[in-house]
């Protein structure tokens, strides 16, 4: 479970990081956000596996 969480908060950076290259590319600052806001919750995804993750040991 914790393997497919950690994939699932990379997809979301990948994603993200996407978004907002395209729109800053083409101008449009919604999109731009929306690709932060979604790279956001990647990391914070990943933060979150990784402390769960030292709690284990």
């Amino acid at each position: 479970m914790a393997g497919e969480q950690k994939a699932k908060g990379k997809m979301e950076q990948a994603k993200g990081k996407t978004k907002e290259t395209v729109g800053r590319t083409v101008g449009n600052e919604r999109l731009t956000a929306e690709g932060r806001a979604e790279k956001a919750k990647g990391n914070a995804r990943q933060a979150k596996e990784k402390t769960k993750d030292v709690f284990k040991r």
